[in-house]
């Protein structure tokens, strides 16, 4: 039996208890009997259009259209439309607006600076009883931006991704066991979060739901902070003023070094919306990490190894909880 996800304990927004009690199978089965109007609900086969065709945007596609669903694809750069098409991401694709009329669902897979403004250009569009998504890794803002703006909108959030962008770093399985975290409100349509949570999870992902603000305060933990601390390694060996050690330090970098610089050194764009539309909770963290630095810097200034011993063995324990 298929189920609405998992909840996170964060969350006791109405909407999201009604899909604790229902599960989706029986959403299904009012569908069928009509039993809930002319909401829309999941079906079988479902037509998705998906707006930005990059890394996320193909990567959905692709393992949509392979689990039967038809997948329309928009792009303002005719190139991408063809790629997608060629890659089998989509069974169609355009820069007409157009292409995404038929769409039951819809996925707005573009950068977080111009999600409200591409809402406010596409949406006359689409039809009136579509569901509405988004992929930003930022909820609060964006589901404050869009609720008003469309009605059956439900914030997402795959955790996903690599340091690579555009349709020719889209991947099969990009979601495969990885947490698809979804941020109803008190106003948002329970068939449209049970429809949106169904696609997640045929993807293979772990469905979550929390509040919009409790997201973004744990994102900033887990995936901002991360970007700005690798962001600030790399800067620190640039920094090295011997050009000899520089370069020999660049020509002795192994795993280590690629697996803590990974996300420091991907796409600018993302990091820079990261501090525009979570700047109050990433600014938190980076408090609360610098207190950390200078916690160890403190020890290892002093030769206090047991200090140092504690920390790292803490981390050695704790570390699992996050992976």
């Amino acid at each position: 039996m298929m189920r609405p996800g998992i909840f996170c304990s964060l969350l006791s927004q109405p909407a999201a208890q009604q899909l604790v009690n229902f599960d989706l199978k029986h959403w299904l089965i009012l569908a069928a009997s009509g039993s809930v109007g002319s909401t829309t609900v999941a079906r079988d086969v479902m037509r998705i259009g998906i707006v930005g065709l990059g890394l996320i945007g193909g990567s959905l596609g692709f393992d949509w259209r392979d689990r039967g669903h038809r997948l329309l694809g928009y792009s303002r750069r005719p190139a991408t439309c063809e790629r997608a098409i060629a890659r089998g991401v989509v069974d169609h694709a355009s820069p007409d607006p157009a292409v995404l009329t038929e769409a039951e669902v819809i996925v707005l897979a573009t950068p977080l600076g111009v999600l409200e403004t591409t809402v406010r250009e596409l949406r006359d569009y689409w039809h009136p009883e579509a569901i509405v998504t988004d992929v930003g890794s930022v909820k609060q803002p964006i589901v404050a931006a869009l609720d008003p703006l469309w009605p059956r909108f439900v914030g997402g959030h795959p955790m996903a991704g690599t340091a690579e962008n555009g349709i020719e770093a889209a991947l099969r399985g990009l979601f495969q066991n990885r947490p698809y975290v979804l941020t109803p409100t008190d106003q948002t349509d329970p068939a449209a979060i049970a429809v949106v949570a169904q696609l997640a999870q045929e993807l293979g992902s772990v469905v979550l739901h929390c509040d919009p603000a409790s997201h973004d305060r744990a994102v900033a933990t887990i995936s901002h902070l991360p970007v700005f601390i690798s962001a600030s390694l790399i800067q620190t060996c640039l920094q090295e003023p011997d050009p000899a050690v520089q370069t020999l330090a660049a020509t002795l970098a192994s795993s280590g070094f690629c697996d803590t610089s990974r996300v420091g050194g991907g796409n600018p764009e993302l990091g820079v919306m990261m501090a525009r539309y979570n700047q109050a909770a990433l600014l938190e963290q980076i408090d609360r990490y610098q207190i950390q630095l200078e916690r160890l810097k403190t020890a290892i200034a002093a030769a206090d190894e047991p200090a140092i011993a504690a920390i790292l063995q803490q981390n050695q324990e704790m570390r699992p909880r996050y992976l």
